[in-house]
């Protein structure tokens, strides 16, 4: 998925991805707008995963999720 077509449906899917990561605020998710990376560092951070697990995690979430 390009960052483009990523942001555009971040409104979408940041609903599904508060379900999935209850412990990360919204206004974090806000400042995200779905950056992989950068939500690989608040999984990784509120949920005390290693660097590769986040972001196998958040990899595994964008798959999962039609766009």
């Amino acid at each position: 998925m390009n960052k483009d077509t990523l942001e555009g449906k971040w409104t979408q899917l940041k609903g599904k991805a508060r379900e999935t990561w209850g412990k990360i605020t919204d206004d974090e998710f806000e400042q995200a707008k779905g950056d992989a990376q950068q939500l690989a560092g608040l999984v990784q951070e509120r949920y005390g995963k290693t660097k590769e697990e986040a972001e196998k995690e958040v990899k595994n979430f964008y798959d999962n999720n039609p766009y």
